[in-house]
């Protein structure tokens, strides 16, 4: 049965299987796939494959694996994959900031089976993988038309590795102007937090500019923060409330007039693709997360790709190696001095910048700026929808439109009833949507949740994912307990329990749950 056409709610329950941890399934014997003996040519070619390996680096005892008969295997991850949400299984307009878009199943193909993925290895000749080093040049000029900027590196592990990269090249550049004594860096509230982390953990003292009663980083506060020690600012915009400064360039204005460097962080770019671009409003150094903007999977944190790009003046900073075309062939150049060295083995995560490639060619500069126009689109329309359930407020730039995402809050609706944006993130699971994301600690909006229906989701989605919050809002003043108590049709119920963050109740492996519970 699908779904109600009159409320638009689904009759939905998940699987639930109590499974086991896969070690746990071990029976000794059993076998999944029966790995055939070595030929006797190869065997005396090569020998043992094992006595060449230098004694240090080998294993004292075997490796302690589950032996599991295949048909089990097979049921066990099917019976995991039952128990999970995510944008094929649901309408994940849930995770605001995160852009959860489609990933076309055709480039997933091509990224399983494609021998020019899964058949090359990094340390191949470069005259053997023409095909992927031109890839990623071409690839390297598609971001700078879409930025402004003049190179880039796909080296950084995602997003928050990628300001880490940018915030050393920041040191870098500064060091080499004889300038090291700048040691802050500026950057604002509703910036994805890790434009705070990754320069404090490059070294940097932060300095975080509060909003002012518009939701703008206040400008006066900003001229105040600058000084002769900042390096640079790293900031978001839109930010994560999806307000967009429309004074963006004066703030930049008065960093360059200090000497700093402005990083302008563009995982918020999907609706701003062919629109606006980082080196108009006066940036030297931007990143994008591929997972994010160009429908590259997301991936639980990785592999993912968080491509830099940087000005002339800052590209001999960019690690290596760098690939460089001569109008014949495609090679790698690691000659940079200057450079801040590798960030990460080899040159980047290739079949995530092969989705990202495929997905531009799949839409051209007319399609990108299509797939902008229809994220702010939807999102203009939800907020539109969402403003009309009683309990939901906006904060912030009154009168004027956000771009792909917003901020809502349920604070009208908590003040009232005391169910807040944690119980209705867990009841509207039982109505078959994914937990949608709140904000970072801490909570300037109350009782936020942020939402973002990038250009993937049609109106019909965006429809149901409203009439599933105007229900659990209904809910909540009339049996309060019952959102307050959700999940009932889920994985897992309401746990109540403190966080488990003491190290000596944690087993992140096997072998330490063994040892903790005393089996080894």
């Amino acid at each position: 049965m699908g779904r109600d056409a009159t409320t638009l709610l689904r009759n939905f329950h998940q699987a639930r299987w109590d499974e086991q941890i896969i070690c746990e399934m071990s029976v000794p014997g059993e076998r999944g796939v029966l790995v055939p003996e070595t030929e006797a040519a190869i065997a005396d070619d090569v020998g043992d494959g094992v006595s060449v390996i230098p004694s240090n680096l080998r294993r004292k005892t075997k490796a302690d694996l589950p032996e599991i008969n295949q048909m089990r295997v097979l049921r066990h991850y099917l019976h995991l994959s039952q128990e999970t949400m995510g944008t094929d299984v649901t309408i994940d307009i849930s995770q605001g900031t995160c852009t959860m878009k489609y990933t076309p199943k055709v480039f997933e193909h091509l990224a399983a089976h494609h021998p020019g993925m899964t058949a090359v290895h990094p340390l191949q000749d470069v005259s053997t993988i023409q095909g992927t080093l031109e890839m990623y040049y071409k690839f390297e000029q598609f971001l700078c038309e879409l930025s402004g900027m003049d190179s880039f590196s796909f080296q950084p592990g995602g997003g928050a590795h990628g300001v880490f990269t940018n915030a050393s090249i920041v040191r870098a550049y500064h060091e080499a102007r004889g300038e090291g004594h700048r040691d802050e860096a500026i950057t604002t509230m509703f910036s994805h937090p890790c434009d705070a982390a990754a320069p404090a953990t490059a070294g940097y003292k932060m300095i975080t500019l509060m909003p002012d009663e518009n939701g703008y980083p206040d400008i006066e506060a900003f001229r105040a923060a600058v000084s002769e020690r900042t390096a640079a600012i790293f900031i978001t915009n839109p930010e994560d409330t999806g307000v967009y400064n429309p004074r963006i360039d004066e703030f930049v204005q008065i960093a360059h007039d200090a000497g700093a460097i402005c990083v302008y962080d563009q995982a918020n770019v999907n609706g701003m693709m062919g629109i606006a671009r980082a080196r108009e409003a006066g940036f030297d150094l931007c990143h994008f997360n591929c997972h994010k903007t160009f429908a590259t999977p997301h991936a639980c944190m990785g592999p993912a790709t968080g491509a830099i790009g940087a000005t002339a003046e800052l590209a001999k900073y960019l690690p290596v190696p760098r690939i460089e075309f001569d109008g014949e062939n495609y090679s790698f150049a690691d000659d940079t001095p200057e450079s801040i060295g590798k960030v990460r083995s080899f040159y980047g995560h290739p079949s995530i910048v092969m989705r990202g490639y495929a997905w531009f060619l799949n839409h051209g500069a007319d399609g990108l700026r299509e797939v902008a126009e229809i994220a702010v689109l939807n999102s203009n329309y939800m907020e539109k929808k969402l403003r009309e359930i009683d309990g939901v407020k906006v904060y912030y730039a009154e009168g004027k439109r956000r771009l792909e995402q917003v901020r809502y809050s349920w604070e009208p609706l908590t003040e009232e009833t005391g169910v807040g944006t944690e119980d209705i993130m867990r009841r509207m699971t039982d109505y078959g949507l994914q937990h949608y994301w709140m904000s970072h600690h801490p909570w300037v909006v109350p009782e936020p949740f942020t939402l973002e229906p990038c250009e993937s989701y049609s109106k019909d989605d965006i429809d149901e994912y409203v009439a599933v919050l105007r229900k659990v809002a209904e809910e909540a003043r009339e049996t309060p307990e019952l959102v307050k108590s959700a999940p009932h049709n889920s994985v897992v119920h309401k746990v109540v329990a403190p966080a488990i963050d003491e190290p000596e109740r944690i087993a992140p492996t096997w072998r330490v749950h063994k040892k903790r519970k005393g089996l080894a």
